[in-house]
């Protein structure tokens, strides 16, 4: 069970992982998050056994509404 750490340093422990519908097509920008936790672990897709930072559900889902939003410009 994950709690309130701010990092796992081995993402690959955790089971339930997805690619998120705003990375990219490609082999190139991909973040994947896994369901299932209490807190929301993130991790980037081409380094599986690399750290998952992790958010409070809370913060996680106001940061994916501001996506959505546009709150965020691309640069």
């Amino acid at each position: 069970m994950i709690g309130i750490e701010n990092a796992i340093p081995d993402a690959s422990t955790l089971g339930g992982w997805r690619k998120s519908s705003y990375s990219g097509g490609g082999n190139g920008d991909c973040l994947e998050v896994a369901d299932g936790y209490d807190c929301i672990p993130v991790r980037d897709s081409k380094d599986r056994q690399g750290p998952a930072l992790v958010f409070p559900t809370a913060a996680w889902s106001a940061f994916v509404a501001g996506v959505k939003a546009g709150d965020f410009p691309v640069v």
